[in-house]
């Protein structure tokens, strides 16, 4: 017994794995389910907390849910939103300084998705002023008929209000023909979402129209005050753009952070679809801004990692890649994460299957070191199984302010899909 016992501490040290240890400080909480087995289930879940009441926490979920908590994430209200422009998901929720929300979506005007010729024509930006309870009606972003406009993501300057969203816009998505392009897009507010600026291309590359990896898509934006910071993936690449004029203009020739060998797009076992976008943040103190970039990959097909790289110097170079989830193999997949401003902490969310009976866990790892070393923590009270599930979505979330936390994803049972949440308390 004890030799096994000496085996067993040589083996863990050798693979270098940091323990999971099992949640019993915070309480996981549902925040919705799905009621109808034959329509999309809610999934894709974005959050933010209330920067001037960090009760206030406001989410949101396909296909047009909005969630609301006013007491820490204990318990929570859902709702769907009126909107003019239509609802079709890929949620975003941003909150600025001041307690307002912006809810980001997709367009779907008539109602009748691809079956109408205006689906996808536009980005569509929703504003709450009363902390999550009510929307305005909607304003338009980048309004593009005949193309389709996709995955966005936005982020608010800390310093002006200014608010900046990056997205896709496709010739003709789905398209196999070689003269149909993706492209990366930037507009922006300075009147709190009223009005934006006309789009701009900000990637140098242009990719196909098939959703994969030779599309040029995922782009996370992140700003410092004075800086706006975006990366995507394309062409097996991770690519990073800065603009130093608040987005007048941009980098003339991108960076490249790293390779994915697997491409943005990968297989998961009985998931029906995963991608490894790239979620860029940046960290502002009084002596040091460093810019961090969190994406996943493939190495083949029995593991996929998360990792992390970093850069000192306002994106001219970046850190080799470092590893983020235990080294424990398997698949580690759907990772977002976000910077403390306060602490400048890293918090990262994401799923780990395992290699054998494809059970999925999901993993909270945190780095008060600047990624050095990260520590992790299982979120679920039992694993769960995605097999069977329509439509898994294509990320989870994280939001940290002035040391909470809190990370939000969805879970399957029996084919039936969940949201979860937790406040966590550094």
């Amino acid at each position: 017994m004890k030799l096994n016992l000496i085996l067993l501490c040589i083996v863990t040290s050798f693979i270098g794995c940091a323990p999971i240890k099992t949640n019993k400080k915070f309480e996981v909480v549902k925040i919705y389910e799905q009621h109808n087995l034959n329509q999309l289930g809610p999934c894709e879940p974005a959050i933010a907390i209330n920067k001037t009441n960090p009760d206030n926490i406001v989410a949101s979920s396909v296909l047009n849910n909005i969630h609301v908590s006013n007491n820490c994430g204990k318990t929570w209200n859902t709702f769907q939103p009126k909107c003019d422009l239509g609802i079709y998901g890929d949620p975003v929720i941003e909150c600025d300084n001041q307690g307002n929300f912006y809810y980001f979506h997709l367009s779907d005007i008539d109602g009748k998705n691809w079956k109408s010729e205006h689906f996808l024509d536009r980005i569509v930006m929703q504003k709450s002023t009363d902390q999550g309870n009510s929307w305005t009606l909607g304003t338009s972003i980048g309004h593009h008929p005949g193309k389709q406009q996709d995955k966005q993501w936005a982020c608010i300057n800390p310093e002006n209000k200014e608010i900046y969203v990056t997205w896709t816009e496709f010739d003709n998505y789905g398209s196999n023909d070689p003269n149909c392009k993706s492209r990366i897009l930037f507009s922006k507010s300075t009147d709190e979402g009223l009005s934006w600026s006309p789009p701009i291309q900000i990637s140098s590359h242009e990719g196909d129209c098939q959703d994969d990896d030779y599309t040029t898509e995922g782009a996370v934006p992140t700003s410092d005050g004075k800086n706006i910071y975006v990366s995507y993936s394309w062409n097996h690449k991770i690519y990073f753009t800065k603009s130093e004029d608040l987005g007048r203009s941009w980098s003339s020739e991108e960076t490249i952070i790293a390779t994915q060998k697997s491409g943005w797009s990968y297989q998961i076992p009985e998931i029906n679809r995963a991608n490894g976008f790239p979620i860029t943040e940046s960290y502002k103190s009084k002596n040091k801004g460093i810019l961090y970039v969190n994406w996943s990959d493939q190495i083949n097909k029995n593991e996929t990692n998360i990792y992390l790289s970093k850069s000192l110097d306002k994106g001219k170079t970046w850190s080799p890649a470092k590893i983020v989830n235990p080294k424990i193999k398997g698949h580690y997949f759907f990772n977002w994460m976000s910077i403390d401003p306060a602490t400048g902490y890293i918090h990262v969310i994401y799923y780990m299957q395992n290699a054998d009976s494809k059970s999925i866990d999901v993993i909270y790892s945190y780095s008060k070191n600047q990624g050095e070393k990260f520590k992790h923590i299982k979120l679920n009270k039992k694993p769960f199984s995605a097999k069977g599930v329509n439509f898994f979505g294509d990320y989870n979330n994280i939001d940290s302010y002035n040391k909470r936390i809190s990370p939000i994803w969805t879970q399957a049972v029996n084919g039936k899909l969940e949201i979860w949440s937790t406040v966590i308390s550094e």
